[in-house]
């Protein structure tokens, strides 16, 4: 898995693509942009770059769709932020990352056990499923949490190589989604928190494809029935060669369009 990935990421590194004017901003639109979608979202790539850019709601689409989008723009500026501090993983940052996803959207639960706001990234008291998928009970939700929080933290002051840090990114995503401790926004946040332990190893934040939903739901559904977590790293390290080729390519077409018209200038000079 990670040695058919290593050489790609190395060709990656070795452009310095962060260096591009606007390229941090437009790849976490990308994110925004396929994480939502894979939650719901009907707008286009298009329309997600608008909304962000510009504040341009777009006709004709829910306005739900550009909340969740502008929540999860500034969720994931949020996890950005917090890996260059090098924030420690604990049981209130993953309800930080879920309260600000769910900033705009979250419901109000009533339960025999009170009032949980959905918007404040309270954990469920309630049992929940996902089509055939029943997930933990809840009252075992925020031990797990902790555990878990306390594992991640613990494994990034250790870890050393690029294999141990991808593996505890797309682990922790497994694990998190698994758990399913919030009533909404769960893959988002689990995604997010990804992508917050790869900026902390100062990775290229993954992506999953709108486009692969059905496999990466596959994906996770095969790695719980047969408890093995390499059926989820090797989708995902799948998706990171797709998204790191995919901006190599855009790069040295990028690269050959501008020696075309003579080092980089516009046809007017």
């Amino acid at each position: 898995m990670f040695s058919e990935t290593e050489p790609i990421l190395n060709e990656y590194h070795q452009l310095n693509l962060s260096e591009v004017i606007d390229f941090e901003k437009f790849n976490n639109y990308s994110i925004t942009h396929h994480s939502t979608t894979i939650e719901g979202s009907a707008l286009t790539e298009v329309e997600t770059r608008l909304l962000l850019d510009e504040g341009i709601t777009p006709a004709g689409k829910p306005l739900l769709h550009s909340l969740m989008v502008q929540d999860h723009y500034q969720a994931l500026l949020f996890a950005a932020e917090a890996a260059k501090q090098k924030q420690p993983v604990h049981i209130s940052f993953i309800q930080t990352l879920n309260a600000k996803i769910m900033r705009q959207t979250g419901s109000i639960y009533q339960t025999a056990f009170g009032e949980i706001d959905a918007s404040k990234g309270m954990f469920r008291k309630g049992n929940v499923s996902a089509g055939a998928t029943y997930f933990v009970n809840f009252d075992k939700v925020e031990k797990l949490v902790a555990e878990l929080a306390e594992t991640i933290s613990g494994k990034m002051q250790t870890i050393n190589t690029t294999e141990e840090q991808l593996n505890l990114a797309f682990d922790a995503h497994f694990d998190l989604v698994t758990i399913h401790p919030f009533y909404d926004g769960n893959g988002r946040t689990s995604r997010l928190l990804m992508n917050f332990i790869q900026l902390f190893f100062q990775l290229p934040p993954a992506i999953v494809f709108k486009e692969d939903k059905a496999a990466y739901f596959e994906a996770l559904q095969d790695a719980r029935k047969t408890e093995d977590i390499s059926v989820f790293r090797t989708f995902m390290y799948a998706q990171y060669r797709k998204q790191l080729g995919n901006e190599i390519e855009k790069y040295k077409k990028l690269q050959s369009s501008d020696t075309k018209k003579g080092g980089g200038f516009s046809l007017v000079f």
